[in-house]
């Protein structure tokens, strides 16, 4: 097993990043009402390993198919859950009214309103991941973001500067 500074360093802020979202969904009494009413799915990724290279601005752009429609997604350690634009969920056929936004999470642009979800499947460059919890955005977020409740999932995630390998 190879370790490097950089996938550690990755690690570490996703890991941190995660617990202190979920802090404050907890506050906001998102999170327990979002996941209350259905088991955590624990069924392990299938599918093979892929890659998604880093982009010319640094970061790294994945086309992810959610739930059998095409979503271009910021690969995003630091999210504790997948993150979807309010434009993205309406094009995935997620129907949110307004009473649906009754959470707020902090992000770094400052906090927003969110709507929690369940994604039947998740999959990027072959990964495949069922049952992924999902917050959707009231507004504020240019793009969907991939966070932890899919990267989570897989066996394993490797960060290069290239690019970062995806392995269910």
């Amino acid at each position: 097993m190879r370790f490097d500074l950089s996938s550690m360093a990755v690690m570490a802020l996703a890991v941190a990043s995660a617990l202190t979202t979920a802090w404050w969904m907890d506050h906001a009494g998102l999170r327990s009402r979002a996941w209350a009413a259905t088991p955590v799915a624990s069924a392990p990724a299938t599918g093979r390993p892929g890659q998604v290279l880093k982009a010319a601005d640094g970061h790294y752009w994945a086309e992810a198919e959610i739930d059998g429609r095409a979503v271009r997604v910021m690969v995003d350690t630091g999210a504790s859950a997948v993150v979807l634009t309010r434009e993205d969920a309406a094009r995935l056929g997620l129907k949110l009214t307004a009473d649906d936004f009754s959470g707020t999470i902090v992000t770094a642009s400052g906090p927003v309103r969110a709507a929690a979800v369940r994604l039947k499947a998740v999959a990027v460059a072959g990964a495949r991941v069922d049952a992924v919890e999902a917050l959707v955005v009231e507004h504020g977020l240019p793009h969907s973001l991939l966070g932890m409740s899919y990267l989570g999932r897989l066996s394993a995630f490797t960060a290069t500067p290239a690019g970062l390998t995806l392995r269910p």
